[in-house]
């Protein structure tokens, strides 16, 4: 008989608390997911670099994302 008062009361606690968890767990009206970050390749020391901090220089009309300055300025010069 214990054991089904403790069940039940486990129960109803859970019932109570569900609500607020869900809430807590929710992201707020109007918030976007974050997207994943796309790795890219340095072509001159062929790193991969995550997109958002390379360095990006355009050559004859096609993106080429670099790791450093110093990469960049290889590629510019030869």
């Amino acid at each position: 008989m214990r054991v089904v008062l403790i069940l039940f009361w486990l129960a109803a606690v859970l019932a109570l608390l569900a609500p607020v968890l869900r809430r807590l767990t929710q992201r707020p009206l109007g918030a976007r997911a974050a997207l994943p970050d796309e790795l890219v390749k340095d072509p001159v020391c062929n790193t991969y670099v995550v997109k958002s901090r390379a360095l990006s220089r355009v050559d004859g009309g096609e993106v080429r994302y670099f790791c450093s300055a110093e990469c960049a300025r290889r590629a510019a010069s030869g």
